[in-house]
């Protein structure tokens, strides 16, 4: 289904973003050509456009809802046109401003598509934003430092050793093991490695990746390691290429709801991340401990969750030299404190979660380690300007890519994208 629908959209308009119910795809831009960016009171001025494949459909109605960091909602109804359906605001604070719209068919029903078995409205979802070089997040703990290197003096009184080493299938070229490696804390790491065969010593460069939200196993990156180390951790320590029952079961019971408990996050010690960032550092570790490793090139990726692990091991370990953070999860966690009202889908604040929030973890990356990071515009389970503070803090050469109007979990491949470069040598 999803094949058909990237299929279907062939438009690329400046600045948009559409989503495909059969020949239907409504699209989005914005007033500014080059930038989503805009200064306080600002006109912000936005054109939605309903298309039947390539034709402009006209007498559609659209509905839209207006929402910012200043708290002010807006909506509106009105008609799709060949130029287009206007909608203007603007906001004299430095935030983010939403703008959701939906089409109707004659019917006065939204038009649906299925994605992921389920029905979903065709919809722009997009937005600006005011002033975002200006945002920050809560003062960090004073402590911070502090804290951090009594972590992993913990980490460190349990050795590095591999608990376990099994070789899975691989391919012609690459070689593979299921591996758990000893950690501090509950679980150990738990991945599969891939590197190609008979590769030579400190031959190759390294990269740990890391999962999003969810329970389930690592995952082999064969093909990606046809020239690197590839270490491919879960976020628990759990079995990996269990049946699904195994995951699902986890997933009722000791992983419910894991990570969002008060309580735990009342204390650093206690909170869900804390073991899970220890295996971050002892995963990094464990790659640079590999004879095949070159001993200069260490990335960390990883999308959503997965990107918060990325971030926080570019702050944790000074040997990260590259950095790829899609939508990164939890930055900005003390937002409700400050007042930012587009909040996310995330952890409600404690002063000890400030230990874990990846926009504090960045500040201390290697200066010449490289960042990558995504913000997508529509995405309110990891909003754009937490991602943008995380990007603010960085100290070494960064690029920021904006995509205007994508959603977390689903983006069009066309999506116009911005681009901000910074600290670049």
């Amino acid at each position: 289904m999803l094949k058909k629908l990237f299929a279907a959209v062939t438009l690329t308009l400046a600045l948009s973003y559409a989503v495909q119910a059969q020949n239907y795809s409504l699209w989005g831009k914005q007033g500014k050509k080059d930038t989503p960016i805009y200064k306080p009171g600002e006109k912000m001025e936005f054109t939605i456009m309903l298309y039947d494949g390539k034709t402009p459909v006209e007498g559609k109605k659209l509905k839209w809802t207006r929402t910012g960091d200043d708290g002010i909602t807006q909506k509106g109804e009105g008609s799709s046109s060949k130029d287009g359906f206007k909608i203007t605001t603007s906001m004299d604070k430095p935030g983010f401003v939403r703008i959701y719209v939906t089409a109707s068919d004659d019917n006065n029903k939204p038009i649906m598509f299925k994605y992921r078995g389920k029905d979903k409205s065709v919809f722009f979802d997009g937005g600006a934003c005011v002033a975002p070089e200006t945002l920050k997040g809560m003062p960090e703990p004073s402590d911070f430092d502090k804290y951090w290197t009594e972590q992993k003096k913990l980490l460190a009184s349990v050795p590095l050793k591999v608990l376990e080493m099994k070789e899975v299938k691989g391919t012609k070229d690459v070689v593979a093991y299921d591996v758990k490696i000893s950690c501090a804390g509950k679980m150990p790491v738990s991945g599969y490695l891939c590197m190609p065969k008979n590769a030579a010593k400190k031959s190759l460069p390294a990269e740990v990746t890391f999962h999003g939200y969810g329970v389930g196993g690592a995952n082999k990156k064969l093909k990606k390691a046809k020239d690197r180390i590839v270490f491919d951790i879960n976020a628990h320590g759990i079995l990996n290429a269990q049946p699904k029952e195994y995951y699902k079961n986890l997933g009722k019971t000791t992983l419910k709801g894991y990570a969002f408990s008060k309580k735990e996050n009342s204390n650093p010690d206690t909170a869900y991340f804390h073991d899970m960032f220890l295996r971050v550092i002892r995963a990094l570790e464990y790659v640079k401990s590999l004879p095949e490793w070159n001993g200069k090139d260490l990335k960390a990726t990883g999308g959503s969750q997965g990107g918060l692990q990325s971030l926080a091991a570019a702050g944790l370990d000074k040997d990260v030299t590259e950095c790829y953070a899609w939508s990164p999860w939890c930055c900005d966690m003390g937002r409700s404190q400050l007042k930012r009202l587009m909040g996310g889908w995330g952890i409600a604040y404690t002063p000890a979660i400030l230990y874990f929030d990846p926009v504090n973890h960045v500040k201390r990356a290697n200066p010449n380690c490289k960042l990558h990071i995504i913000a997508n515009l529509g995405d309110y389970v990891c909003p754009a300007s937490g991602v943008w503070i995380a990007y603010n803090n960085f100290p070494g050469p960064k690029t920021l890519e904006v995509r205007q109007g994508c959603e977390h979990g689903f983006y069009m491949p066309n999506c116009n994208k911005f681009f901000f470069k910074a600290n670049q040598k």
